[in-house]
């Protein structure tokens, strides 16, 4: 299974894929995490992230693209994997089609978790995260003993900037903005599968994994990106 995950911020992205990785047995992989190991290496892809990073800049599409056509090279995607933070852009998302046709790995579908947006504002904003540990933890879907600490550690339980009300209104205007071209990218190449992505993560996680292998199994033409 070859799936790739598009939603929105608070759309529930890196819960499903959790709970998929471990259904499928293969990896969930998110961009940020590979970043995060080839500059902790120090490698060379790593180093060339790293200096657009210190200056603030975008990763460009050339390096970012390099990054994960190497995890997707590791033995450990022989059976698939699940794809988060990447593509952003068609332009990514048209330099993936072209990388996967080369390692003969077309993806089998493209999961867009959907989320209002009322509903993406309250479980961001609700999120605490521990200061020592990192365990994250919810207001009012995983609330604290005690308010304010940690229930892992003892550590104080901090709201972090992104995750304020306002700031959260402006992540989802920037993915509207240059992420959600995507649906349509993939829905043209018959490659979507929406889920409705609100309510209790028990009650999505099953309807995922029917609809992914529904996705699967179907007959499907060649993914091209050309028109």
């Amino acid at each position: 299974m070859r799936v790739v995950l598009v939603g929105a911020p608070g759309a529930g992205k890196g819960t499903q894929a959790k709970f998929l990785a471990r259904h499928y047995g293969i990896p969930a992989i998110s961009t940020g995490d590979i970043f995060r190991t080839h500059i902790s290496e120090q490698t060379e892809l790593g180093r060339a992230a790293k200096r657009y990073m210190d200056g603030g800049g975008l990763v460009p599409d050339e390096v970012t693209i390099k990054i994960v056509r190497d995890r997707l090279e590791h033995p450990d995607t022989s059976r698939g994997f699940l794809l988060d933070g990447f593509p952003r852009t068609v332009p990514q998302a048209e330099a993936l089609q072209e990388m996967l046709e080369e390692l003969s790995t077309p993806l089998d579908a493209v999961l867009e978790m959907q989320v209002d947006v009322d509903e993406a504002i309250r479980r961001i904003s609700g999120r605490r995260i521990c200061s020592d540990c990192g365990h994250v933890a919810h207001i009012e879907f995983d609330p604290p003993k005690v308010k304010g600490v940690c229930d892992v550690c003892g550590g104080a339980l901090e709201q972090r900037d992104d995750d304020l009300p306002e700031t959260v209104r402006t992540r989802l205007a920037v993915y509207q903005r240059d992420t959600s071209p995507l649906i349509g990218f993939y829905d043209n190449l018959g490659l979507l599968v929406p889920i409705q992505a609100e309510g209790r993560v028990e009650d999505i996680t099953p309807r995922v994994i029917a609809a992914l292998d529904s996705a699967a199994s179907a007959p499907r033409a060649s993914s091209t990106t050309s028109t």
